[in-house]
């Protein structure tokens, strides 16, 4: 684990603004009381800027442990920094306005502000792609650990290209050009939502796969953390094929479900409202997630316990198995 203080420190600056967009935003929507597309209008700024801190500050980590490319890398997370930067101030300009940041045609200024965060996104898309290669390309000590962040970077590449699919115009804004873009499917924009998340509750939302998607980033290596952290206690976590193998089958479960919450996104579906499809397509799922699982600690090597209780055997008693 890396000292935070060599993490990259663009991208720790720009999260670091985002701490205190998010307390600004916060705050507005306590004592602004205006309303945009059916939300409180300080709302995107505020769950914009919670994301982009833990999103900033996971990719300064990653960088700060390649072992090679590290010039490029540092690059590549400044052009991230910059770009997320120029996002989060046209979003907070226009909340100032009262005006629509995303998708938002309706006069001149309006869309050259969409289109300078249309440039910036593909921009942004493409320097965490390279991030993503740099780290394909590193050597770490701990394999299980190179892959928890190498399936994450990829996850959130798809989750963050959904966001490409949002800004084609739906069937009705063909006839309307002020308007070119949307977040929901088979609903307009502003409708029934859920609470904090804005979520819509009557049809289909992309906003679900693309925040799913780009958290992989935290999640899989919070996973992986999660398994260091009890090898202690589990012998079979000891052995680092196991947590590798863990690893693995918790990206193919996470990939599935992104493809699932696209899937019923993309038919119009609200998340909770789901068909029989769905439930059956979860449940699939939930049973291969746990079959894997099962199966890989179940022919997890008895050697690893048998090594813990040689160089350890004071904790002999207190070692407990995963599986029986």
């Amino acid at each position: 684990m890396s000292s935070w203080r060599s993490w990259h420190r663009p991208l720790v600056m720009f999260s670091a603004s985002m701490v205190l967009l998010a307390a600004v935003s916060a705050v507005g929507l306590v004592v602004d009381d205006r309303v945009l597309v059916g939300s409180p209008i300080w709302a995107k700024p505020f769950k914009f800027s919670v994301s982009l801190i833990a999103y900033g500050l996971s990719l300064a980590w990653m960088l700060s442990l390649l072992d090679r490319g590290r010039r490029a890398g540092w690059w590549a997370g400044t052009v991230v920094a910059l770009t997320l930067l120029v996002e989060m101030v046209i979003i907070t300009g226009q909340v100032v306005r009262g005006k629509r940041s995303h998708f938002n045609h309706q006069t001149p200024f309006d869309e050259a502000l969409f289109n300078v965060m249309a440039v910036s996104i593909v921009t942004l898309w493409l320097a965490t792609l390279g991030i993503a290669v740099l780290l394909l390309r590193a050597r770490f000590a701990d394999r299980a650990s190179a892959w928890a962040m190498r399936c994450g970077i990829t996850l959130a590449l798809a989750g963050a290209a959904i966001g490409f699919r949002m800004t084609q115009p739906t069937p009705d804004q063909v006839r309307d050009s002020s308007i070119v873009g949307a977040h929901s499917v088979g609903v307009p924009d502003g409708g029934p939502s859920m609470p904090l998340t804005g979520w819509s509750t009557t049809g289909g939302d992309l906003r679900i796969p693309h925040f799913f998607g780009m958290h992989a980033l935290q999640v899989l290596p919070l996973l992986l953390m999660g398994l260091l952290a009890l090898a202690p206690r589990f012998t079979r976590l000891a052995d680092e094929r196991v947590r590798l193998r863990l690893v693995l089958v918790a990206a193919g479960a996470y990939a599935a479900v992104f493809a699932l919450l696209a899937w019923q996104a993309l038919r119009g579906q609200p998340l909770i409202h789901p068909d029989g499809a769905t439930l059956a397509a979860t449940a699939l799922i939930v049973a291969a997630t746990a079959a894997g699982a099962y199966g890989v600690l179940r022919s997890a090597p008895a050697t690893a316990a048998q090594d813990t209780a040689v160089n350890n055997p004071d904790d002999t008693n207190d070692t407990k198995e995963l599986v029986a």
